[in-house]
């Protein structure tokens, strides 16, 4: 999956052969774009995903893992990382 702005939209594309399929374009937010370009060709963790939400943004510990978790589990349900 490659992230693209497509008017000025973010959405995370499938390349190769899995680019037929057209619905394989997931639009995202600014926060879950900022959190895919931060961990693209990493391993990374619920834990990662909620360090990164407490350095860029003022949100409290509980929050910011509740929301890391839900959008790993998003992503996951979606197919676009594995668990």
């Amino acid at each position: 999956m490659v992230l693209r702005t497509i008017c000025g939209q973010k959405v995370l594309s499938a390349e190769g052969a899995k680019a037929i399929n057209m619905s394989s374009i997931i639009s995202l937010n600014d926060t879950a774009a900022y959190l895919w370009e931060s961990v693209t060709g990493k391993d990374f963790t619920v834990e990662d995903l909620k360090n990164l939400l407490l350095d860029k943004y003022e949100v409290d510990e509980p929050t910011a893992a509740k929301d890391a978790q839900a959008l790993a589990d998003k992503w996951v349900e979606l197919g676009v990382v594995d668990k």
